[in-house]
């Protein structure tokens, strides 16, 4: 492989990674440069629930938070979507009980759980974030 004013390198592995395609430099793509380029997608419901598991396993839940049920209503959303979603369910629930006026001990705070209507408002806050620009290499991938 040979770039633009650098001598040529043999066996050389370029990986990189962007979230970023829409600016990525149409130079770096032009034909010769690289042999592949691998687009990994948006995650899909499996996926998803396993991500979702990750993000709140150390919080403390309710026990009606159906983790299944939020990643089949969350489609199009990305690994780091569904983990500010996570975050805003945990800090909602938080403001209420600091709101509530309730007790501020560990021992109390620890008796607290993320409840649905926590996830619930939480997905109407978070939006998916914007995917422009994803496909657009996908002739190389």
């Amino acid at each position: 492989m040979e770039m633009d004013g650098l001598e040529a390198f043999h066996n050389v592995l370029v990986i990189a990674a962007t979230n970023r395609p829409d600016i990525i430099d149409p130079a770096l793509l032009r034909p010769g440069r690289f042999d592949r380029m691998v687009e990994i997608g948006m995650p899909d419901q499996e996926a998803r629930l396993e991500i979702l598991k990750i993000h709140t396993a150390k919080r403390p839940l309710a026990e009606d938070v159906d983790l299944a049920a939020i990643s089949k209503r969350t489609d199009g959303r990305s690994g780091a979507d569904l983990a500010n979603v996570t975050n805003e369910a945990a800090m909602l629930a938080i403001r209420e009980y600091v709101l509530a006026g309730r007790p501020q001990e560990d021992d109390e705070i620890a008796k607290y759980r993320i409840e649905s209507k926590h996830f619930e408002e939480a997905l109407k806050k978070v939006k998916p974030s914007k995917k422009e620009g994803y496909g657009k290499f996908a002739e190389f991938a």
